[in-house]
């Protein structure tokens, strides 16, 4: 059956690959005609499933799950499309881990490692979905909804955004942990995809949503106020076309200033002390001096056997050594990239002769590539060396690490 999956998978792909051109010019106008010089191709991509009629009068379309791919990586602000059904993902979780808890306890070792892999694939596709959605919500706020040209769009498409949001928050309260740990029980994958995994994504997403729901407040208050301004100059605008001879009277002459036309900002701003400026520090060293301090417990008087004088300087610069282990570290990404090859940590560290430990020298390489900025983090790459545990299975043991050139 896997193989079967493996050939038909490859030669999707390679459908894909072989007309990129046709599929990208069908994913921007929509649909595509097969009366076309390309008519061989669209009936190939037809038979495969990728394009399909909706109605029998109607041209070919891309099919869902190909365009939410292409939207997906390219990461395109026309998909406002968000799942918000987190019930159905939350039941077929339920039914998978069921179904693994009866294989394991039927001794059923192949059921039991499908089900576990496709319970894995849920939770992580609900997470990366859920993740998925945020973005679209942050990206409609950031370009402030400019797929659409109007206002009234616009407060319509924040009101659709926060519906969703309100769909999104109320499946994310349908999780209980509770129920889910005792569905878990005492088994470890159960508790690290249904309780840790589960619970940490919904933390970090519901936190997100506040933020993303107040933005879109924000952001639909905006709009209402330059709509309710739009309204205002178009009905003045109304009002001078059916009126042509109207003129506007002095209003300055009035002793009242209507609030419509006192928008003059104050002449003198409020006085505040600067605190900042240094200029003023002994004004207000004497000010703080002369502040008297109330105390209801006596207490005896201190007096000084002398003057004790105090003196303002500016601090002397100092300098912190670097780490040697770090420029070690430092000087063996140097080399790498010197000599143009991958090298090993271990290697190195005997050719140098260097006098630190093995284990504190690969911590060290492996904190430094993890240091480095991304842009410079992708020209390298650290494979880890090393074998599984014998005794505890999904655990590598590294013994070595070797640097060398993305």
């Amino acid at each position: 059956m896997s193989t079967n999956l493996h050939q038909a998978g490859v030669k999707l792909l390679k459908q894909l690959g072989r007309h990129a051109d046709l599929i990208m010019d069908v994913y921007l106008s929509g649909s595509v005609s097969e009366s076309g010089e390309n008519s061989a191709a669209i009936e190939k991509l037809r038979k495969a499933e990728i394009l399909w009629r909706p109605e029998p009068d109607q041209e070919l379309r891309l099919k869902r799950s190909v365009r939410a791919l292409l939207e997906e990586a390219l990461s395109d602000e026309r998909n406002r499309q968000i799942d918000s059904n987190v019930g159905s993902s939350l039941a077929s979780i339920k039914t998978l881990a069921d179904h693994y808890k009866e294989a394991r306890q039927n001794v059923d070792f192949g059921a039991t490692e499908a089900y576990l892999s496709d319970l894995s694939e849920h939770v992580y596709s609900f997470a990366e979905g859920l993740r998925y959605s945020i973005r679209v919500l942050w990206s409609r706020i950031n370009n402030e909804f400019g797929y659409v040209g109007t206002i009234n769009a616009k407060i319509r498409e924040n009101e659709l955004a926060q519906s969703q949001v309100t769909e999104l928050l109320n499946g994310l309260a349908m999780f209980q942990f509770s129920e889910l740990g005792e569905i878990a029980g005492d088994i470890r994958e159960l508790r690290k995809l249904l309780v840790t995994t589960l619970q940490e994504t919904l933390s970090d997403c519901t936190q997100e949503l506040s933020v993303v729901q107040g933005r879109l407040l924000e952001l639909l208050g905006r709009f209402r106020q330059i709509r309710g301004r739009t309204r205002l100059l178009k009905g003045w605008l109304l009002y001078t076309d059916l009126h042509p001879d109207y003129k506007p009277v002095d209003h300055v002459s009035h002793k009242q200033l209507p609030i419509l036309f006192n928008r003059a900002e104050a002449i003198l701003a409020p006085a505040a002390v600067d605190v900042h400026n240094t200029g003023y520090e002994p004004e207000l060293l004497d000010i703080v001096s002369r502040v008297k301090a109330i105390s209801r417990t006596p207490h005896e008087l201190l007096v000084r056997e002398q003057d004790v004088s105090v003196s303002l300087s500016q601090a002397e610069d100092f300098a912190i050594p670097d780490n040697p282990l770090k420029l070690a570290v430092d000087n063996y990404f140097c080399a790498v990239i010197d000599s143009g090859r991958s090298q090993s940590a271990l290697d190195y560290l005997g050719e140098n002769e260097l006098p630190w430990d093995k284990e504190s020298w690969l911590y060290q390489v492996i904190c430094g590539y993890e240091g480095l900025p991304q842009e410079h983090k992708d020209y390298f790459e650290l494979e880890p060396i090393g074998e599984p545990d014998p005794v505890f299975t999904g655990n590598f043991i590294i013994r070595d690490v070797e640097l060398g050139f993305a």
